[in-house]
């Protein structure tokens, strides 16, 4: 029989709450009963733009509260917000914006998804505003984090990225590889100086070839590094998913890469200095028509793979949750000690999701 526990003091009422053969209960058999076909930890984001029109990086914090909430009501109960290439005083700006947001524990935390990105691997992050890593400009902007700053994606093989990414490191941060035209020698190198993360594997990066393996092949070899991928039908063929679960197991984490124009009709938007035309659900750069992020939500990804893969329950925790949350360092949902959020699909279709130990209700927001 399968039985999750979480410590009363995860609870705002002092409750216990179990989850027994998909039954949740309170542990002295009152309140809610509530059926349900799964249980799931609450989801964990790692890599998250926006929702609702709004954008982490340039939107204000009552807008951000509200782009979390979307997220939250599809199950992602931590949301890293990524903040995309831009001019640095813009970034920092969002970092000093966000970061009482993640005091509060509205997000887990702040990733900078640029500006120190390969040009020829760039997306749709704006040329002009892409630069070559420096450390005193990349120092102020994780002092203006207040340690909230937990993931920065780089281009490793870019001048001056090694000490940059023991910068990151020595600061607590996860130095993460991506938008990168990195050989192999240079993935390696990185990884030795402290890259632990694959931001987006396979997008905005060298393609594996079997004489030029690229950072793929090294990331994938080495079982220091977590790989992302954006599960969305559109960004990662289901064949290379499959590639990544049988050679990196307990080393794959969905992501939803989610923009402003999740949650939205089609339109034009802007993502890290680009216009983006989104069509049909999927955004492209105007420009030269590369994807421009997702436009879904990282619960329709752990749907879509718990669909497409009969993986086991434990599995598409590892890949929902738990791995990305040892990627933070922080322990998973639903384990001892941990904040008490988990995510129901209920019987008849449907989901419902409780964030520290509290259901969220259909209006709620964070």
């Amino acid at each position: 029989m399968s039985r999750y526990v979480i410590d009363a003091h995860a609870t705002p009422a002092g409750r216990r709450i179990a989850v027994q053969d998909a039954i949740v209960v309170d542990d002295d058999g009152t309140g809610d009963v509530v059926r349900a076909d799964r249980v799931l930890p609450g989801f964990v984001d790692l890599h998250c733009h926006g929702a609702l029109g709004f954008d982490f990086g340039s939107c204000s914090v009552d807008e951000a509260r509200a782009a979390a909430g979307f997220h939250l009501a599809r199950g992602a109960t931590s949301v890293v917000a990524s903040i995309a290439t831009a001019p640095l005083d813009a970034m920092r700006a969002a970092i000093v914006r966000l970061r009482g947001l993640v005091a509060e524990g509205v997000l887990a935390g702040i990733h900078l998804e640029g500006p120190y990105l390969s040009e020829r691997r760039r997306g749709a992050h704006a040329p002009s505003l892409l630069r070559l890593p420096q450390r005193a400009e990349l120092g102020d902007l994780l002092d203006a984090g207040e340690g909230a700053v937990r993931i920065v994606t780089l281009a490793p093989e870019l001048p001056g990225a090694s000490d940059v990414i023991a910068d990151v490191v020595a600061a607590g941060a996860v130095a993460a590889a991506g938008h990168t035209d990195a050989s192999a020698d240079q993935m390696r190198v990185a990884i030795e100086a402290g890259v632990r993360l694959v931001t987006h594997a396979f997008n905005g990066m060298r393609p594996l070839h079997h004489r030029d393996p690229g950072p793929l092949a090294v990331a994938l070899a080495d079982e220091r590094v977590v790989l992302e991928l954006i599960l969305d039908g559109h960004h990662v063929a289901d064949e290379m998913v499959e590639l990544v679960r049988r050679l990196a197991p307990g080393r794959l984490a969905l992501v939803s890469d989610a923009m402003a124009a999740t949650g939205c009709a089609d339109g034009r938007y802007r993502v890290a200095g680009s216009d983006v035309e989104v069509a049909g659900g999927i955004a492209r750069a105007v420009i030269d028509g590369s994807l421009a992020g997702s436009t879904t939500s990282l619960g329709v990804a752990v749907e879509r793979f718990a669909s497409s893969f009969a993986p086991s329950v434990d599995e598409v925790t590892a890949v929902s949750s738990a791995t990305a949350s040892r990627v933070l360092g922080r322990p998973a949902p639903l384990t001892p000690g941990a904040p008490a959020d988990l995510v129901l699909s209920l019987d008849g279709g449907g989901r419902r999701v409780m964030r520290g130990g509290t259901w969220l209700q259909e209006n709620d927001r964070l």
